[in-house]
């Protein structure tokens, strides 16, 4: 699934490089190596605080902009990586994205998830972030009090957000083997997923009763790491 996402991030316009920023864990050891077997760049950080690991990462490899995307969506779309881009540069924001987590609304399925934010921006929040869901969820920081930052929300005109194409659960990932096989290769877009699921409904419910997660949904291990000279 992760050679799926990268490739797809890779199709991007807006995007120079993809980094898979995983944990220092031995358990993410495949990932390391799954990298180095297709060449992938791959920076290893906090296992909890994935704040900062996301924040060391652009600062190693020098990111003005930073687009994150969660390696659990292998349906997402590089059109629309290159939409939330181009919003983040026209209307001047710190932070542009085309969903925010719940309890706020979304119009795009879960698992097109894309948010950019200036590394500026990146960088205040790694500085200033404390609370737990803010550490774990890299961008909350940037979005969860208005008038902190210049932020843009993207909204698709018909809504779409009760789909659910991320991977989580079983069920979900039951469903995605199902969308790949009903095309003959990986360079559908999101568009075309809807059509599928509007001439084959029964997809929807593969995966339905899942429940998305949480603004608030932390793990219990997280915690403030000691932020080192940069």
């Amino acid at each position: 699934m992760i050679v799926r996402v990268v490739e797809r991030v890779k199709r991007s316009n807006s995007v120079d490089r993809v980094v898979i920023a995983t944990t220092t864990d031995p358990a993410d050891d495949p990932i390391k190596d799954l990298c180095k077997e297709y060449g992938f760049t791959c920076y290893r950080g906090s296992q909890f605080n994935v704040l900062d690991r996301y924040f060391r990462a652009a600062q190693l490899y020098k990111a003005g902009i930073i687009v994150r995307i969660t390696a659990d969506c292998p349906m997402i779309d590089p059109r629309e990586i290159d939409h939330v881009v181009q919003v983040l540069f026209e209307k001047r924001v710190d932070f542009a994205a085309n969903r925010l987590p719940p309890p706020w609304k979304r119009t795009y399925p879960i698992g097109l998830d894309t948010e950019v934010c200036t590394f500026q921006a990146l960088e205040c929040a790694w500085q200033e972030a404390e609370r737990p869901e803010e550490l774990e969820h890299v961008m909350p920081y940037l979005y969860t009090e208005k008038g902190r930052f210049r932020t843009a929300v993207i909204d698709y005109e018909v809504d779409y957000g009760h789909y659910r194409w991320t991977v989580d659960t079983q069920e979900d990932l039951e469903l995605a083997r199902q969308v790949y096989t009903h095309f003959d290769d990986d360079n559908f877009s999101w568009l075309d997923v809807i059509d599928l699921f509007e001439t084959h409904p029964e997809l929807y419910l593969i995966n339905a009763e899942v429940n998305p997660k949480d603004v608030k949904d932390v793990d219990d291990r997280v915690g403030t790491i000691p932020k080192e000279s940069s």
